[in-house]
Parts: C-alpha cells; structure tokens; sequence
C-alpha cells in the first residue's frame, strides 16, 4: 500500500524555492502574513512565497480562534446561542442577533409586531454603519492616513452608546429576543440616535472629502484587488465585495424581512470590483443606512415591543422575582424545556459583510439537531489568493482590509 505523504505549505514552498535557485538562480522567501499582525486585524494567517516585494503565490490558513461554535450551539437550548452569533463578525453584533431571532420566528410561526420590527431595521442599520466605518476607517489607516481614522473612528464608540441604552451591552450585545425587544426603548435611546444621524452625516461627507479624492489613496487602491462579476459570483461573494464587482444583489431588496419593503433606499453598484470600488460601495451604504434609519425613526408605529408568544418570550424581570409562575416560565424557556417542532429552516439576512444565513434543523429537543451558520467572511476569504498573486505585499493589506476580513466568522 503506497504511503500518503502530506506537506506542509511551508515544506511545499521549500521545495520551489530550491527548484527556482537550481533554475535561474532567483531567490524566494517565505513570509508569513499572520497569524498574530496588525495589518491581519485578527487571528489568521496567509503564508506568502515572495521574490523580493513581490508575491508568488499565497495561501490562507483559518482556525486560530479555535471556538467549533457550531457544534457548541447544538449543545446549548436556543435561548442561549444568541451570545454566540454576537462572536462571529463582532464588528455588527446586533445584525447577527437578529437574524438568528429571526429565524427562531421562522421556525415557531411568530408575527413580530410592526414596532418591533422597525425598531430592529434602526439597530440593524446602526450596525452597517458601524461595520462599515471599522471597514473604510482602517483601510485608509493602512494606506497611511492616520487623521480621518482618528476623526470618524468616534462615531463607532457613539453607536456603542445606543447599543448600551437598548440591552445594556456594547461589543457582544445578546441583544432581543424571540418576538422583538426585552424592553421598550427608552427617550435617550431616541434621542442619541436622532444624534448620530445628524452629526455622522457632516463628519462623513467630510471623512470623504479626505479620502475619496486624495490622490495617494486612489493611486493605492484604484486597480488594486480587482475580481470580475463572474469571479465574484463563483466564488460566493455576497454583500458589498459583491456589489463592488458589479452584481445588484442585496437580501434587504431581493428578500425583504422585518419590513424592509416599507423603506425606500439604493443598492449603491460598483464597476471594476477593485480596493476603491469596495471602499466606495460601503461609504455610499452609510448614506444609504442614514437615510433608512431617518424614514425608520419618522415612521415609527405605535403599539407593542414584542409579540405575544407567553411559552417563547420571557417573562418582565419584575414579575419573575415576585411572581412563581413567571419564575417557572423563565427557567424553562430559558432552559429550554419548551419543545420547538421538528423542522428545517433557512433565513438570511444582509450582514455588513454580506448574506448572514442560519440553517437550522429541528428534532422536537431541547437543542438543535444541526446548526450552520452561512459566514460571509469566511466564504469570500478563499478568494484573497488569486487577489494578490502578482501584486506587491503593500498591496495584500490593503485589499485585506478592504475585503474586510472578521477573523470571528473563519472558525466554525
């Protein structure tokens, strides 16, 4: 029987580095890109085989986070997942809690209220916002322009204030619940985001003043990372990478859900589906979201925060101390000794990188038989190769950050 010999990659570009000396003399290197680098924005690792500043070939490596939260969430009742979507692109939590509250919905044939549900578009595009800002903040940090990072960067802590008046939370927010809110909103609330509506507006036209048109960052980033319609779609890019390369696709128009369709907006398109097209569709997202979250906060409805589900929406905290009966509700929705049906569902949401999707299958247990989360990140990942190849190591960090790569949503 033939003996199966596995290499590393490190021990694969040994053996070209010794072939390409033996035939012309050329001297390659290897450069490991991570997985502990600022420039990697996280826990992951691209080995480069590099000729000078040039870079041969690549390849990525995930798992450094070593979380297998799939396999914690079919170990856990439903009640308690939620702190772990706030894990997965922890740079817009809430999108992710609400997708999966969403899907539960799905799953138990939940109406959310009207309210409810604009109350969640308004956080949910908070959270784009916020997203995106990390995203084009640190992209142009990379390109060496300190000052609008600085600048802008504030507005990212000012959204951690909404998130923290809502649930009380501001990174890994666990925010919601099956149904809608825990809490009604309060009049601060409202207010810092009536704030942030209309202050990010004056520091993002500026932060694009800066940026947009400077001929620096354009000489870096025009051209640079570009991927085709059809490259994009074949290697599962969704989101705004996506858009970026040309393809008019987003979930909040093709699929609408928590009352989307009552908002008017424009999916902001690129062209060439390169660094600046990718920066340019986010920055125009942020507009986008600003004005959603104006129509949300104009048309707010009145009535309940939370729909009317007793055996799935946990019992006010007050009533639970005073009271035997919601204290009983509690621990056992918590717990999750009320059966779910046996079922299989799929919802997806548009997520700041992308279509954040949860597959979930049910036996009528406690916990899921199977759960997969759809990570935007970790799909469009494997395309970073073929990006760079060709291309100068200055040009791999910015592509990585303009792909924005969240190293929480590469471990599964």
């Amino acid at each position: 029987m033939a003996e199966i010999v596995v290499k590393t990659i490190e021990e694969k570009y040994e053996e070209l580095i010794r072939q390409r000396a033996n035939e012309d003399g050329s001297e390659l290197s290897i450069l490991n890109l991570g997985p502990t680098h600022p420039a990697t924005h996280g826990i992951f690792q691209n080995v480069l085989l590099m000729d000078g500043e040039k870079i041969i070939d690549a390849e990525q490596t995930v798992g450094y986070i070593h979380r297998a939260f799939e396999k914690i969430a079919e170990n856990r009742p439903f009640y308690q997942i939620t702190p772990l979507t706030d894990r997965m692109n922890y740079c817009s939590a809430p999108i992710n809690n609400m997708g999966w509250w969403m899907t539960m919905e799905k799953l138990l044939g939940v109406e959310v209220p009207k309210r409810a549900q604009y109350l969640r578009v308004i956080v949910m595009e908070l959270a784009r916002i916020a997203d995106h800002l990390i995203c084009n903040s640190i992209l142009v940090f990379d390109a060496g322009a300190f000052t609008p990072f600085l600048y802008i960067y504030q507005y990212r802590e000012r959204i951690y204030e909404v998130y923290e008046e809502i649930c009380g939370a501001r990174l890994t927010t666990n925010m919601g619940r099956i149904g809608g809110f825990e809490r009604e909103w309060s009049d601060t609330a409202f207010r810092k985001v009536r704030a942030i509506v209309k202050d990010f507006a004056v520091a993002l036209k500026e932060f694009e003043d800066l940026a947009s048109r400077n001929r620096i960052f354009m000489d870096r980033t025009i051209g640079t990372g570009a991927i085709s319609a059809e490259k994009a779609i074949s290697y599962g890019f969704t989101g705004p990478n996506l858009r970026a390369a040309g393809v008019d696709y987003d979930i909040r128009v093709a699929n609408p859900y928590s009352s989307y369709e009552d908002f008017d907006f424009i999916v902001p398109v690129g062209k060439t589906g390169d660094t600046y097209d990718r920066f340019c569709v986010r920055n125009a997202e942020m507009w986008q979201s600003l004005s959603i979250i104006q129509q949300a906060l104009d048309k707010l409805p009145e009535g309940p925060y939370h729909a009317d589900v007793p055996d799935y929406y946990l019992p006010p905290k007050e009533m639970v101390y005073n009271n035997m009966e919601a204290l009983i509700y509690h621990f056992k929705i918590v717990m999750g000794e009320i059966p779910v049906p046996k079922s299989e569902v799929y919802h997806a949401v548009e997520g700041g990188n992308g279509e954040l999707g949860f597959y979930l299958v049910t036996d009528g247990s406690r916990v899921p038989a199977r759960l997969h989360f759809r990570r935007p990140c970790f799909i469009y990942y494997q395309a970073f190769t073929e990006l760079i190849k060709g291309g100068f190591l200055s040009d791999a960090i910015l592509i990585l950050s303009s792909l924005n790569v969240i190293a929480g949503e590469l471990d599964a």
